[in-house]
């Protein structure tokens, strides 16, 4: 089965669901590995590790690989049913704590949220991000180098980032996340880009946007921008009733599905 063939949506006890653990920037290991080493689960590792959930559609077939990037909350609740929900559309979706260096925490609180994204290390996640590529590499039902990354927030921002690293990436989606500080990195794009603009967001200016299109163009990149002139970041996270906007959401889903099916239709 592949996304070209697969647009039905499943159901959630078709999806499944596990907890993951593997070395960042470090070869990982695959099936063949394991199955020789019997201290592979006991052992205490040397470097980082990324820890997440993977989100697998149970039907059997082959499905693209999606990495999923939390908002600056944390790997809550809320990213993880959009992990599921994604999964229901036919992807794998791989969801990485991206604060695994700062004790995996979660919070409701901005001002927290704000430290816990001040701590971080852009070289450290995009590492993290890329293994995650890899990780999806050793698994059966994800096509091989067949992935994308799709980001909400700081996440997005990341998402954006990540699509000028990785040579074999097939899609990126950013959620109202911040553009780049250098637009010429564009040139080292290899995928086509979506990027949800919430138009109420002070963080990101007209001039912001302005110089990220005019560098899509002049370095013929494909970047798509949709714009939701009246709604705030967060416009997509429904347990934050002060942002929600529920037809801006819908709106942005639909776009993104779509959009991934397009970038994954040749899919193997």
């Amino acid at each position: 089965m592949t996304m070209s063939t697969q647009a039905r949506l499943l159901t959630p006890d078709q999806i499944g669901t596990q907890a993951v653990r593997f070395p960042s920037g470090q070869p990982v290991p695959d099936i063949t590995d394991i199955s020789v080493d019997p201290y592979w689960r006991t052992r205490m590792p040397k470097g980082v590790q990324v820890e997440g959930l993977q989100f697998w559609p149970q039907v059997k077939g082959k499905y693209p690989g999606l990495v999923l990037l939390h908002e600056w909350w944390g790997l809550n609740v809320q990213i993880k049913d959009l992990a599921a929900r994604l999964a229901r559309e036919g992807f794998t979706v791989l969801v990485p704590n991206l604060y695994v260096r700062q004790g995996g925490m979660v919070t409701a609180s901005a001002d927290v949220a704000e430290a816990l994204m001040a701590r971080t290390n852009e070289a450290d996640l995009l590492q993290d991000i890329n293994s995650c590529c890899e990780f999806l590499n050793t698994q059966d039902a994800v096509s091989r180098n067949v992935h994308g990354v799709i980001g909400f927030g700081m996440g997005g921002t990341l998402a954006l980032r990540f699509g000028c690293v990785r040579k074999r990436l097939k899609a990126a989606v950013s959620f109202y996340g911040k553009t780049l500080s250098q637009p010429e990195l564009l040139k080292d794009l290899v995928c086509p880009v979506l990027y949800h603009r919430a138009g109420a967001d002070r963080g990101v200016s007209d001039e912001d946007m302005d110089r990220l299109q005019r560098a899509a163009k002049e370095y013929n990149k494909r970047l798509e921008i949709l714009t939701y002139p009246d709604a705030p970041p967060g416009f997509c996270n429904e347990t934050r009733k002060d942002t929600f906007r529920s037809e801006a959401a819908e709106s942005a889903w639909q776009a993104t599905v779509t959009f991934l099916r397009e970038c994954f239709k040749d899919a193997k």
